[in-house]
């Protein structure tokens, strides 16, 4: 007896379930469960973590903050480079800011929580923290001396090419003192909060400033990577950090540059990417051969 059409039909795509369920769901699975077994992969497989006396205290690929309870950095060891996956360092949350070049103008509102930082005030107010941490000058190009973004807002009085009448630096409030005093003849104001000043008709005017064209604070000291979880940082970071850490350590900073050195890896392949330092390895290392005194 032949069933109807319809149900052998749909006997059919039951079968066709059944087969790749058992395949893609269980079968393909195991398979690579199984292959993250073999010794030499199994380490990858777990997360790569790094374990110290049979406790695992972090993982080679995933960044970490060297923080105290109040988010300060903790001087003996060489810091990591900004993170942007949620609290910082979080796998659940690995995506990029989408802030961009454009993102110039903070959001200044009266219930602190409700403002936000433009990428540039970031960056200058993390160049400004490493400097003060590592003793080199944390200036840059476009950023006042209180680290946030040099950016003015310039009212003219026909819109775009008529007299100025009123200039407001866009990213201070009292009791800042605006980083320049007078722009073109007009007085500089400081913002107000919960005032947009580009709505206004404010035309965005960044101004560089005197900041040397290098920055000795290097790029990934105040920008994150795009995952968030970049554990490695420059060996231009690295460099001006040793001073700070040989001296919270006691140790030689020639000894502490050749373990930076022996925790440096090349590029990929010989020539993709940069030479980067695992700072995680390399804290180790330090805690190891030079004990906090």
């Amino acid at each position: 007896m032949r069933l109807p059409t319809w149900l052998a039909q749909h006997l059919a795509a039951l079968r066709a379930l059944l087969v790749f369920t058992v395949l893609l769901g269980l079968a393909y699975p195991l398979a690579l469960v199984a292959v993250g077994r073999i010794p030499g992969l199994d380490g990858k497989a777990d997360g790569s973590l790094v374990s110290v006396r049979g406790t695992a205290v972090g993982s080679s690929l995933i960044g970490q903050s060297f923080t105290d309870a109040d988010g300060k950095p903790v001087p003996r060891y060489f810091q990591s480079r900004p993170s942007a996956a949620g609290d910082g360092y979080d796998p659940t949350a690995t995506a990029a800011s989408n802030l961009g070049p454009e993102s110039v103008v903070d959001t200044i509102a009266a219930d602190a929580d409700d403002s936000t930082q433009s990428l540039l005030t970031q960056v200058c107010s993390r160049s400004r923290a490493v400097g003060e941490l590592d003793g080199v000058d944390g200036r840059r190009p476009y950023c006042t001396p209180d680290g946030v973004g040099a950016v003015l807002a310039v009212f003219r009085a026909d819109g775009l090419t008529g007299r100025i009448t009123r200039v407001v630096s866009v990213n201070q409030v009292a009791p800042a003192t605006p980083f320049v005093a007078n722009w073109q003849g007009v007085p500089v104001e400081l913002a107000q909060p919960d005032h947009d000043y580009v709505a206004e008709g404010g035309i965005v005017t960044p101004v560089r400033g005197g900041a040397p064209a290098k920055p000795a604070v290097p790029a990934d000291a105040v920008t994150a990577s795009g995952s968030g979880l970049d554990p490695h940082i420059s060996p231009a970071y690295a460099e001006i950090q040793v001073a700070r850490v040989a001296r919270e350590r006691g140790a030689d900073p020639a000894a502490v540059r050749r373990l930076v050195a022996e925790h440096t890896t090349g590029r990929s392949l010989g020539f993709m990417g940069e030479p980067g330092v695992n700072v995680l390895e390399l804290n180790l290392a330090l805690d190891e051969k030079y004990p906090a005194r």
